[in-house]
């Protein structure tokens, strides 16, 4: 049996991601693998240390990538942070929140959840009311940018009640990291994870976290071990902290390389011009799609730029339009989830693939494809 080389075909992804990776990104990958202890591999993993800190807007010491998926980084802050018995209030307005829950659970802490509508932010009052009724939750956890139902919540306001009942706060920043203002030290947040795949158009795989002192005194007070040896904040610190590095794990030394050149872009471009380019391309494509008669899901005031759900138009076939888009246009949206699915489209405007002639390019292509599929009927 002979197997070729893989050669991907080319596709604009406008879903809710993977975005489109920057050339410089990729070219960066191809560099020549050194050392994951190499003092030059080291001096990169403290430029990206700087790098992460300036686009999470904080100053927290302990800020670093996770060697795995937005999910590992997820976990790593639940596990760290929840132990066998905590009780936590996750809010869910969504399939993320919904794994938060889960993430609780395996840790052996008891979840309250506090549901909202898909679609919509997590609405601080029913927080606040939760909390009053469990005095003894210690964590609250939320999603900033629900990537399933394109709603962004007010996550200020969150971590100020949260705080207002001696809570630490976990949040979910995989989709608003480098596309939507975010400030982990102005706003208080105690942990926060990411994605390298979205607004920052790296490769998947990879995590970037950030934890407080106030975090980090909590995890240091546990009274239990953490559940995770891999994930545990005070073992992978020996290999991401100052001074001398302790052998953790072998870093995924090509994809680092990635992420540092995507983080140096951002903060080329500017990261307060990158959330100006993600609004600015999101109002074309609202009043482009407007106009061809397809509406936003999330009320305005409660949406994400990079992330936009749409209501499919009347009689619009949702897997035959997303097909006929990547198979005729090397074009990829995504479909809605849970109880959104068939219902809406997810258009991503994220990173390397928020650009003004992708969103020309996006309406004029389901134009012609609805218009297609109309004829048919």
């Amino acid at each position: 049996m002979q197997i070729h080389s893989f050669e991907p075909p080319r596709r604009i992804l406008m879903g809710p991601g993977p975005s489109n990776v920057y050339p410089e990104v990729l070219e960066a990958l191809a560099r020549p693998t050194i050392g994951h202890l190499d003092p030059e591999f080291i001096r990169m993993m403290d430029e990206t240390k700087t790098l992460l800190k300036s686009a999470f807007q904080t100053h927290n010491d302990v800020t670093m990538v996770v060697s795995g998926p937005g999910s590992a980084g997820m976990e790593s802050c639940f596990v760290n942070l929840v132990e066998p018995g905590d009780r936590v209030v996750v809010c869910s307005n969504g399939v993320f929140g919904g794994r938060m829950k889960e993430n609780v659970e395996r840790c052996g802490g008891k979840a309250i959840v506090v549901e909202d509508e898909w679609g919509r932010a997590v609405d601080a009052n029913k927080l606040d009311d939760a909390l009053k009724a469990h005095p003894d939750a210690g964590v609250v956890a939320f999603v900033h940018a629900e990537t399933s139902t394109g709603a962004l919540s007010d996550v200020q306001t969150l971590v100020d009640i949260a705080h207002s009942h001696n809570c630490l706060t976990i949040v979910d920043t995989v989709t608003s990291l480098g596309g939507s203002p975010l400030s982990v030290d102005d706003w208080q947040i105690d942990a926060a994870y990411s994605g390298s795949q979205k607004c920052l158009s790296c490769t998947p795989g990879l995590s970037p976290v950030t934890f407080n002192d106030r975090a980090m005194e909590a995890i240091k007070n546990r009274r239990t071990p953490v559940q995770s040896w891999f994930l545990d904040m005070t073992l992978v610190t020996a290999y991401w902290g100052g001074g001398t590095r302790a052998y953790h794990h072998t870093a995924p030394i090509n994809a680092l390389y990635g992420l540092h050149e995507a983080l140096r872009l951002l903060v080329n471009e500017g990261l307060e011009n990158a959330w100006v380019r993600h609004r600015a391309n999101h109002e074309m494509l609202r009043k482009a799609l407007q106009e061809i008669g397809i509406d936003y899901y999330v009320p305005e005031g409660e949406r994400i730029p990079q992330l936009n759900a749409v209501t499919l138009p009347k009689g619009a076939d949702d897997a035959s339009v997303r097909s006929s888009l990547l198979g005729d246009y090397n074009l990829e949206i995504g479909a809605g989830l849970g109880p959104l699915a068939g219902k809406i489209w997810r258009i991503g405007l994220m990173g390397y693939s928020c650009t003004e002639d992708n969103v020309a390019y996006c309406v004029d292509s389901l134009r012609t494809v609805l218009a297609e599929s109309r004829g048919a009927r």
